[in-house]
């Protein structure tokens, strides 16, 4: 039961995720029937202005023996990556108390420093996601996920997804109902699950080899088709063995796996754009049926094709009034 949170605000906070926490655990919303929450912004020293990056001042109420008792200890996003040793000690000090610690996107480097995930599970942004298993080796880190519940330890990708992360908890200690109220408040959806991918569009290598780029170019206006590397490589002028090792040199991945990325990311356009069915989706994209469809888009994006689709189909209505690019721009 969450009845009790304190958000250690430092400098280099970031204001939307500390917003975040605020929203969602900071509000009086009895009059809706939601259980009181007693929160706290706790920093290095009471009523000391805290800076953000946005160059605004939030002032603290509570120093960081705040910290110790809350239900939940959250640490919002921070430009910062070391921190004071007191600060440090109090984070400790909270969780080997039973505070649950809930990070929001770089928050995660926090109580990386706490020594708080040797050997657990957890997330970031996924452009933090390098720097956090170089400076926390002992981590699991999942670098797609929305967020990730190791139990007295939540972990939240950037911005939005940390909404996903606050709702989570108060799924977990107050029940559905409760998720329900605060999300229609806040005009957002209960929570998508933390297993999504965070939707990002994974950058694809580019290939300058003069006998290889045509051929991917020739694949990816014909994904319908079934591709063998024979085939690949005898388009390609080579040696089975020779377009084999250029073509791991020039994409760092195999053949296949490159051509099924192409197929997910098609699947992921059209699932966007068009009213498709499930199995012409499949059938263009060259997986053929919807079963290897479901198959090789939830390994890769983490949710079924129809979830994707109801998260993210642009209506038809919105199509026609996206602005149209002149001729030759």
């Amino acid at each position: 039961m969450v009845s009790s949170v304190a958000v250690l605000a430092l400098d280099e906070m970031i204001v939307f995720e500390f917003g975040v926490l605020c929203e969602v655990f900071g509000l009086d919303r009895t009059g809706d029937g939601i259980p009181p929450i007693e929160f706290r912004t706790c920093g290095a020293v009471a009523h000391q202005p805290v800076r953000t990056v946005e160059g605004l001042h939030i002032v603290p109420g509570h120093g960081l023996d705040g910290l110790l008792g809350a239900d939940l200890v959250a640490l919002p996003a921070t430009n910062m990556r070391t921190f004071p040793d007191e600060v440090l000690d109090a984070v400790r000090a909270a969780a080997a108390a039973g505070s649950t610690v809930l990070t929001i996107c770089s928050g995660v480097f926090v109580a990386g420093a706490a020594g708080l995930l040797d050997g657990r599970r957890c997330t970031s942004h996924w452009r933090n996601v390098d720097e956090l298993r170089a400076r926390h080796p002992l981590a699991i880190v999942d670098p797609d996920v929305l967020f990730v519940d190791d139990g007295n330890l939540v972990s939240s990708a950037g911005s939005a997804a940390g909404i996903d992360a606050c709702l989570h908890v108060v799924r977990r200690s107050l029940g559905s109902a409760a998720v329900n109220t605060i999300a229609r408040l806040m005009v957002v959806a209960p929570q998508r699950e933390g297993g999504q991918r965070q939707f990002l569009d994974q950058p694809v290598p580019e290939c300058t080899h003069a006998a290889i780029a045509p051929t991917l170019d020739w694949v990816l206006t014909h994904l319908d088709r079934e591709h063998t590397v024979v085939d690949l490589a005898r388009r390609s002028l080579m040696s089975e063995r020779s377009f084999s090792r250029r073509f791991l040199a020039e994409t760092g991945t195999t053949p296949h796996r490159w051509i099924t990325q192409q197929r997910v990311l098609r699947a992921r356009q059209l699932l966007e754009q068009t009213g498709l069915g499930i199995d012409e989706v499949a059938r263009t994209c060259g997986f053929g049926t919807p079963a290897m469809l479901r198959h090789h888009f939830r390994k890769a994006v983490g949710v079924t094709p129809g979830d994707y689709r109801r998260t993210f189909h642009e209506s038809a209505a919105a199509r026609a009034r996206r602005p149209v690019a002149a001729a030759g721009s």
